[in-house]
């Protein structure tokens, strides 16, 4: 039975705990706290009269005056942020209508909490509430202010018009973050041009944005960053199109620039090296990319957009080194722990499409899922990224589907290895799955019928979208339909999006072929990409194997078709369950009880096929061995000791065989869902990892 303290004085509730040692140690500190607590509230001490150190910068700028400014700077620089949220309140309270006030709160809401939207609010009262609005205004004001008067600070106006061109782009709305950047130009005088070109970029302006950077470049007195600025914009104007020597001298520029700018440093900027990864994968340089990665990985940026870990999950993911991934994904979770709040908000929408690939991948079927859903159904913040709304939306939509697919095979596998009436309701179970699958599958295709989503969609590591994995991408074919798939890479081919790259076209091809269940074509588009993909890419390979090996089994090669589905398994084991496929097996057992009992139970399996020809699987009461064609193992599983529950045993096996062996915690699956978890290290390196608890 718990004591009601409701409604009894603070003092009187005390006496209570200490009449009842057993309460809980933290109502005992509260109690002691009490007292000091009481006296402070008795002074009314304010918050201000708690003396900081003056901050030589506030917002930017070593001019502001105004007291109640000062000291939210002086709470924000000494990472007092609940103070700096309460003096900014207070202020705003005391003067409702003042430009100050509202831009001082917009700024501790997007430093403390990245909360935009509020910010936003704020930022339009502040510009709605401005009283000098110009250069010359402020020049007058000035004049005609009495000698005695409050000093003011005159630019608040000037910084709410420089923070809204900031948001807007942040939030997507770049006609409005262009139309802020040209008002400030107007009122101010101030060149701008340098920063015209990402928004141009996002709207797809690509030849405004050339005509722009070159402007900056013609001017005589044009600066370092506004040079570096000008040629990062070419170079994003050069990626936009193919071209056939994949060259792009723009970016080899600009990166010349930004390495020359830091050259007294050690590194580079986060954002200038995976920048530069960009463009090397690109030119499909996987290797050169990787190396930049590296590099970027070795100094944590809180304030910057830019994650390496990202593209290190997908680089690593799409070569099958999963143990590498696993080691990726818990470093891109504390380095996404370290960075400011804004931040979190603006690529939050992206660690969940990763870690949703990944997810997919491990066999957590159900929690890729739940993280694709939630990139999906949130409002993220994309502006600092080249990829649209759309774009991001499409992708999470095609994760959700492809996630939901797989664990209704999962449940499949589960309710087939059960007795009759568990079977039944598990089988139920599974097709209400089977029915979300179907209708993020609708919802993903709708997203990528719009035309400017797939507008270089196929293009190999396409620098300006969200990425979509190489080895995800035929799953388009499946949402599409296979002859719609097929205009779109006769469109991308004209549109020169596989110039240096054809095992993409053939790999592709291979997918709407086997969906056609035209198996001539599965085998010589397959051998083709084959043949022309990067070694790299082998997921993707391992895609092309399956539908090689399946095309083979329908022309009665067995041998053929037995080594092509061998090397898929080894390369990508969680393919059969993605595909909802299954494999030839010629089954064995030791004639136990045990052995009868599995083998009965993994013949019914949606996942295996038993015929002769099949791959060799040996079932015995001490172990489930499948191997490959030249008898080699692919993958063992030994039942504990203990276990002697056939549909267990026979779970267990599959999820074995067709998981990569990531093993993820409680903490770890809560980490990646977005939970509060707590990630502490005293230094940032491999050795990090997340908490296992």
């Amino acid at each position: 039975m718990t004591e009601n303290f409701a409604g009894k004085a603070p003092t009187e509730a005390c006496r209570s705990i200490q009449q009842r040692p057993l309460l809980n140690a933290a109502l005992w500190l509260l109690c002691a706290a009490l007292p000091l607590t009481l006296s402070i509230e008795a002074r009314g001490q304010d918050l201000a009269e708690i003396a900081l150190p003056a901050p030589e910068i506030c917002f930017g700028l070593r001019t502001i005056v105004e007291p109640e400014a000062l000291a939210v700077c002086s709470a924000l620089d000494a990472n007092l942020h609940i103070r700096a949220r309460e003096l900014a309140e207070q202020w705003l309270s005391k003067e409702p209508d003042s430009a100050a006030a509202h831009y001082t709160l917009a700024e501790v809401l997007l430093t403390v909490e990245g909360n935009v939207p509020r910010a936003l609010f704020h930022l339009n009262q502040a510009e709605a509430n401005s009283k000098i609005r110009s250069f010359d205004q402020m020049i007058e004001v000035s004049a005609e202010a009495p000698i005695d008067a409050k000093p003011q600070t005159p630019l608040w106006h000037y910084l709410t018009l420089n923070q809204l061109s900031s948001i807007h782009q942040l939030i997507g709305n770049q006609e409005e973050s262009l139309r802020y950047l040209d008002a400030l130009a107007e009122a101010y005088g101030v060149d701008l041009e340098p920063y015209k070109g990402w928004p141009l970029i996002k709207l797809g302006r690509f030849d405004d944005a050339r005509q722009s950077a070159l402007r900056v470049l013609a001017a005589e007195d044009v600066d370092r960053f506004s040079e570096a600025q000008a040629w990062n914009t070419l170079c994003a104007v050069e990626l936009s199109e193919p071209h056939e020597t994949l060259s792009a001298p723009a970016c080899d520029k600009a990166l010349e620039l930004d390495e020359a700018a830091q050259g007294d440093r050690q590194e580079l900027s986060t954002v200038t090296l995976t920048n530069a990864a960009e463009v090397a994968l690109s030119r499909l340089r996987v290797d050169q990319a990787e190396s930049l990665i590296d590099r970027a990985t070795r100094y944590p940026n809180p304030s910057s957009v830019s994650n390496p870990w990202i593209q290190k999950l997908y680089l690593t993911l799409a070569q099958s080194r999963f143990d590498d991934a696993q080691s990726a994904l818990e470093q891109m979770l504390i380095w996404r722990n370290r960075q400011d709040p804004l931040i979190g908000v603006s690529n939050r929408a992206e660690h969940f499409l990763v870690s949703a690939a990944f997810l997919l991948i491990a066999g957590y079927t159900e929690d890729a899922a739940r993280l694709a859903e939630s990139a999906l159904n949130q409002p993220d913040r994309n502006g600092n990224f080249s990829a649209d709304d759309a774009q991001k939306d499409a992708i999470a939509a095609l994760l959700t589907t492809l996630a939901l697919r797989a664990d209704y095979e999962r449940q499949l596998e589960y309710a087939s290895a059960q007795e009759w009436q568990l079977r039944l309701t598990s089988f139920a179970k599974a097709q209400l799955t089977r029915l979300a699958a179907w209708r993020a599958g609708r919802r993903a295709a709708s997203l990528f019928a719009n035309a400017e989503t797939m507008r270089d969609r196929l293009r190999p590591y396409a620098p300006l979208d969200v990425h979509i994995p190489e080895w995800m991408e035929p799953e388009i074919a499946k949402l599409l339909g296979a002859g719609v798939f097929d205009l779109l890479i006769d469109d991308a081919e004209i549109r020169g999006s596989f110039r240096g790259a054809p095992g993409y076209k053939h790999a592709f091809v291979t997918e709407t072929a086997a969906l056609q269940k035209e198996f001539d074509r599965v085998i010589s588009e397959g051998t083709l990409a084959l043949s022309l993909l990067p070694s790299v890419e082998v997921l993707l390979r391992a895609r092309v194997q399956w539908h090689l090996a399946q095309a083979y089994w329908s022309k009665g090669d067995t041998l053929a078709a037995r080594s092509l589905l061998s090397t898929s398994l080894r390369q990508d084991p969680s393919l059969a369950r993605r595909l909802g496929g299954n494999i030839p097996v010629a089954l064995s057992h030791d004639g136990s009880d045990l052995a009868l009992a599995l083998a009965a139970k993994l013949t019914v399996s949606p996942r295996f096929n038993a015929i002769p020809e099949g791959l060799a699987l040996e079932i015995a009461a001490t172990s489930l061995c499948l191997r490959d064609g030249e008898g080699a193992v692919l993958s063992c599983y030994t039942p504990a000791p203990n276990a002697l529950d056939p549909a267990e045993i026979v779970v267990e096996f599959q999820r074995q065989l067709f998981g990569v062996g990531v093993d993820l915690s409680k903490a770890q699956l809560s980490a990646l869902m977005g939970a509060s978890v707590v990630l502490r290290s005293q230094s940032y390196g491999s050795e990090n990892a997340l908490p296992n608890f």
